[in-house]
């Protein structure tokens, strides 16, 4: 007899490395887009009454607390259709139904699959300035010929070492800041006819290391033809080198908030020993 989901699920954990996939959120760190609003994160209650001069911190009863402002889309996190499909009666260019779908109507199943890894770090750096390399339709189908066709549901992950960007100071900039004033080339990003032939296989899920899914030179295009048609897509992933082509699972899990057009959460991949 076959064992039972639970079990099945339980196997899955015991024989497998659990890799964190998720960035550290902090103000000196490259978490927020830069456009967007900034992050901040404030101590609300401590255990005692605290004045640093700028900040009063009140001590009503012996525990801590804390606030945060930030955007729906700080640092590892993934876009809803929502994010760039406008509502389907609003009129407005691009809309559909999928821009119904906002981050707390995802099924939390299409977060959630094997991850079919492909390691594009080799593009890393090979385009002009705010432009991204793409990786084109037969930089995946070589990939497909190497480690074995693509499958629905598959979550297609790409790796390109664009986490090592994600760090204080000067050299974070380079996340995302030094892209929008075009001073350095932008993160990897699939062209609109990788996009495409993922979908028409099955995938409704990508994932990447990079800033964006979407490319920095035509953001637009390439949200609209996977968010546009109901795929998601997960951002500014870490770790990706712990993963294989082949057989890790990955699980993201992001905050369910009303409405959104994303969300952060807190991404994990299960790797097999």
């Amino acid at each position: 007899m076959s064992k039972k989901l639970s079990e099945r699920i339980a196997d899955i954990f015991a024989e497998g490395e659990i890799i964190d996939l998720t960035h550290l959120i902090a103000e000196d760190l490259p978490a927020a887009w830069p456009t967007h609003m900034p992050l901040q994160i404030r101590v609300w209650n401590y255990y005692t009454e605290q004045n640093d001069g700028l900040h009063y911190i009140q001590s009503k009863m012996a525990f801590q607390t804390r606030w945060m402002t930030m955007d729906e889309h700080v640092g590892t996190h993934f876009d809803a259709p929502t994010h760039l499909i406008p509502p389907s009666k609003s009129g407005l260019k691009n809309a559909n139904k999928w821009g119904d779908v906002s981050g707390d109507k995802v099924p939390v199943k299409q977060l959630i699959g094997p991850a079919a890894v492909i390691d594009c770090t080799s593009l890393d750096g090979k385009a002009e300035n705010a432009a991204s390399p793409y990786v084109l339709l037969d930089f995946v189908k070589a990939w497909e010929k190497k480690n074995g066709e693509i499958q629905p549901d598959d979550i297609v992950v790409f790796y390109s070492g664009w986490d090592k960007h994600y760090v204080k100071g000067k050299k974070g900039e380079h996340f995302g800041l030094t892209v929008i004033k075009g001073t350095t080339p932008a993160w990897v990003a699939p062209s609109l006819e990788t996009i495409n032939y993922l979908f028409d296989k099955g995938v409704r899920c990508l994932a990447t290391d990079g800033a964006s899914v979407a490319s920095a030179d035509d953001g637009i295009d390439t949200h609209v033809a996977g968010l546009g048609k109901g795929m998601v897509y997960i951002e500014a992933l870490t770790h990706l080198e712990k993963l294989p082509p082949r057989g890790a699972y990955l699980v993201f899990l992001p905050l369910k908030i009303k409405g959104s057009s994303g969300a952060p959460g807190r991404p994990f991949a299960i790797v097999p020993k």
